[in-house]
């Protein structure tokens, strides 16, 4: 196997071959390392590379393969993966996309991270982020601009835009991402990936808890769905004192991958209030989805979703309060961010949490919709990936009204704290990645992981490769 074909074997695939000994870690880590340092200058899909450590724990990781029956090595043993940059790991920088954070060095792993080494992971490095996480594109000041693999020219999304991209590119073969209002679904549809968001509590944020009232958590990014599901198995569970939690799935995600869905009952809608229809890419992909699921035996419908105009103002004041409690000073900030902190300065603690009372009683409604139906199949984003750069000189009030108009389909299912999976279904005629996103009812991920990868078995996708990145 050529080094690009390992970059773009699955991960799942790679953990085998490793069992096998066709492969070691080392083999793979180095792979990975030299498409880094080639390709992303151009791409900025990592932030910090931590080669020096990634190579140690490879070496120390081929060591223990030799001397360690297969049927002892943790799922994922050895196989190279990212960190986005608003999760910290031991030893390196995290500077959740604001320029003066970019030496500070963390001294301890997020929990996530934790996990992820528990189940034999190598990290790589971290990919990059919008500035706090706050903006579905991936152009913080101080860094370069992530850029989608597909065009260069167009961004990967955000906020998880580097983990997408580097996925994408083979600079990984799966990736940790985080999704509060869209930022794993939305960079996996710009990408052409598949994007899992769990239901609320699947996965714990200890140690130092989520500040976002539920809105966000942590999600996998694969080019498949078996490999999404099987990270998603290692970051789920339980932590003493979380404030939602779920039960451990059974059988697992990865395993559910593997099982046929039974007849569903799934709705589709091509339009989402306020905003109205989606671009016709978008509103075909839904069209196109919709015809296969009836042709795969499912009962399907076109059914008017909830209207959700009053979510936008509570959801984005829960939202910017971050912005005041981590205490960054205005003035190095980004034009977005320093708005959204104003913002924010002038939100009693009466308003916000009467915004909090909003979305849960929003919330409701969005979860009785599924009284009748098991999915829902709606768009990802309103339309295709723009360009980088692209509202760069709009003023924050005309550029949130763009984001709302972009992503209005995603951030429902943050309030709701309902799985969505982001599956992609082909390309819009210049190119870029095209898909849909598939929401279920709360804790029931394994409905739509059988789901979208019986969609996947019946259109493939995973053997699509960027030009940029197959280059020797």
């Amino acid at each position: 196997m050529n080094s690009i074909d390992l970059a773009f074997t699955t991960a799942t695939e790679q953990a085998r071959l490793i069992r096998c000994k066709d492969i070691s870690p080392l083999d793979l880590v180095e792979v990975y390392l030299e498409r880094i340092q080639r390709l992303n200058p151009i791409l900025g899909s990592y932030v910090f590379v931590a080669a020096e450590q990634a190579i140690a724990d490879a070496k120390a990781k081929t060591e223990v393969l030799m001397n360690t029956p297969a049927a002892e090595l943790p799922a994922f043993f050895g196989v190279p993966i990212s960190i986005k940059d608003l999760n910290p790991v031991a030893g390196l920088p995290c500077a959740y996309g604001v320029k003066i954070l970019k030496n500070r060095i963390a001294t301890e792993d997020d929990g996530v991270v934790t996990k992820l080494k528990q189940a034999g992971l190598i990290i790589l490095g971290k990919t990059a982020t919008s500035e706090m996480g706050m903006l579905p594109y991936t152009e913080p000041r101080g860094f370069a601009p992530a850029r989608n693999p597909w065009s260069l020219e167009h961004t990967p999304g955000g906020s998880s835009g580097g983990a997408a991209a580097a996925v994408a590119a083979g600079l990984g073969a799966i990736a940790q991402a985080s999704d509060g209002g869209g930022s794993v679904r939305g960079p996996a549809f710009c990408c052409g990936l598949v994007g899992i968001k769990p239901s609320r509590g699947r996965i714990s944020y200890a140690p130092v808890g989520e500040r976002l009232n539920g809105l966000a958590t942590n999600g996998a990014m694969g080019r498949t769905v078996a490999d999404a599901a099987a990270l998603l198995d290692v970051m789920s569970g339980y932590v003493p004192g979380d404030p939602y939690w779920l039960a451990d799935p059974e059988p697992s995600f990865f395993e559910a991958a593997h099982i046929p869905p039974k007849r569903l009952r799934i709705a589709y809608c091509t339009a989402i209030l306020p905003v109205g229809e989606a671009d016709e890419n978008c509103r075909q992909a839904i069209l196109n989805t919709a015809a296969l699921l009836e042709q795969l035996g499912h009962s399907v419908e076109a059914k008017e979703f909830v209207d959700v105009s009053d979510l936008i103002e509570p959801f984005t004041t829960v939202f910017q309060a971050v912005l005041n409690e981590v205490g960054i000073p205005d003035l190095v900030l980004g034009k977005m961010c320093r708005w959204f902190a104003w913002r924010a300065r002038f939100c009693s603690s009466g308003k916000y949490l009467r915004a909090v009372t909003k979305l849960q009683a929003i919330a409701r409604q969005i979860v009785e919709f599924f009284d009748t139906i098991d999915v829902l199949v709606l768009p990802t984003y309103m339309h295709p990936a723009i360009r980088v750069g692209a509202w760069a000189k709009e003023r924050p009030r005309k550029t949130l009204e763009n984001i709302v108009n972009w992503i209005a389909p995603c951030a429902p299912f943050n309030a709701s704290g309902q799985p969505a999976i982001a599956l992609p279904t082909g390309f819009t005629p210049e190119g870029l990645p095209m898909g849909v996103q598939l929401v279920g009812r709360p804790a029931e991920e394994a409905t739509l992981i059988s789901l979208a990868a019986q969609i996947e078995a019946a259109q493939p996708w995973s053997h699509h490769r960027p030009a940029f990145a197959v280059q020797e």
